[in-house]
């Protein structure tokens, strides 16, 4: 994406035509009334990732046009975080005098936080030694005695050096309860932060009528579970990405939730599970026990891929179900299937990619 593209005096504009798009995309379903949830106009990406140009003795970032492939100097980004703006400028400076800093350096990639923490990761296409450390260790405390809360990871080919921690701690504000998140490098996070609190909000808005338990599937780092954990008995959620699994546990304790129970296994999996055709030694382990469950709601958060088949009639068991898509073409198709037994009572769009085609959208359904 261009810098060119971002106008933030035009972001209302393309926000009116996606809400357009994807009520004609569902115009077929009876949904009530469209819920937008905007975004900020500019600032509000917590990643971003730049290519590195090394020129004479310059050097600076670049990003590729998506459709030319041609390059161009980034030194601003106004889609990401002020955060971020804020670091470039001062670290690519202070890497330019810095051979063992500087040398074979490809790409910087930024992992904010409305917190206040950041996150960066420089790639190498070189080896990285005993001298790349001593340098990183003085730039960081060098940053951070400017006032960043900042972190270096360091890669190369089969090689990751890690000052001082992988992940930033993010905290999100949900109807005024702090929720904190660990947020690792290279794993799943949400990417627009406001965005982000808005859909969390809705989901707890969504279910806060409640009653029994709630059956989490694609649950990442906890994100949704944390913060519906309030609205129901007890939460059982599934991921099958071992370090959004870790983060999960960690973020369950540190919020000091008990009500939350995460199990690493896929939506698949967890559907043979639930229709007793596989035992699983995981579930005997941890000690749960699925038919003690009294779970009336489904959360799902699905890949671009959406639901199989399959998922799709397991979770026609359950009397609500909410459902938050990255690809409104698959929701569509899952929602053939689900349409049949469920009504559609609540349906929203999250403007997580400002700027883009891109759409999150947010559907409750309701058995009819």
């Amino acid at each position: 994406m261009a810098t060119t593209a971002i106008n933030p005096a035009e972001y209302q504009t393309q926000l009116d035509e996606k809400a357009a798009r994807i009520q004609n995309i569902f115009a077929d379903f009876d949904t009530p009334e469209l819920e937008v949830f905007a975004s900020p106009a500019e600032h509000y990406r917590m990643r971003a990732e730049f290519r590195v140009w090394h020129e004479g003795e310059d050097l600076y970032y670049i990003m590729f046009n998506q459709e030319t492939r041609e390059k161009y100097r980034v030194d601003q980004f106004p889609a990401a975080s002020r955060l971020i703006n804020d670091l470039m400028p001062l670290l690519v400076d202070a890497l330019k005098p810095v051979k063992a800093l500087r040398h074979k350096l490809f790409q910087v990639d930024f992992l904010s936080t409305l917190s206040g923490e950041i996150l960066v990761s420089l790639l190498y296409h070189r080896q990285l030694d005993d001298e790349w450390v001593r340098e990183a260790k003085a730039l960081k405390q060098r940053l951070n005695d400017e006032g960043f809360k900042l972190n270096f990871i360091g890669r190369a080919r089969k090689q990751k050096i890690v000052l001082d921690q992988e992940f930033v701690i993010e905290k999100l504000n949900v109807h005024d309860q702090v929720l904190t998140y660990k947020q690792v490098e290279n794993s799943f996070t949400q990417p627009n932060g406001e965005v982000a609190q808005k859909m969390l909000e809705w989901a707890v808005d969504c279910t806060q009528d409640s009653d029994g338990d709630l059956l989490e599937l694609y649950c990442g780092n906890g994100n949704f579970s944390l913060a519906l954990a309030k609205n129901f008995d007890r939460v059982l959620a599934t991921e099958l990405a071992k370090p959004s699994v870790d983060s999960a546990q960690y973020n369950i304790a540190v919020n000091q939730i008990e009500n939350v129970q995460i199990i690493r296994m896929s939506a698949e999996e967890f559907t043979e599970a639930m229709e007793g055709r596989r035992e699983f030694r995981r579930l005997k382990d941890q000690g749960i026990d699925l038919q003690s469950y009294n779970c009336n709601t489904i959360f799902v958060d699905p890949p671009r891929s959406g639901m199989d088949e399959g998922t799709c009639r397991m979770v026609q068991g359950y009397e609500r179900i909410m459902y938050i898509s990255c690809n409104p073409d698959t929701l569509k198709e899952n929602l053939e299937i689900l349409g049949e037994t469920h009504r559609i009572t609540r349906f929203a769009l999250f403007d997580q990619f400002p700027y883009t085609h891109h759409m999150e959208a947010g559907v409750l359904l309701e058995r009819k």
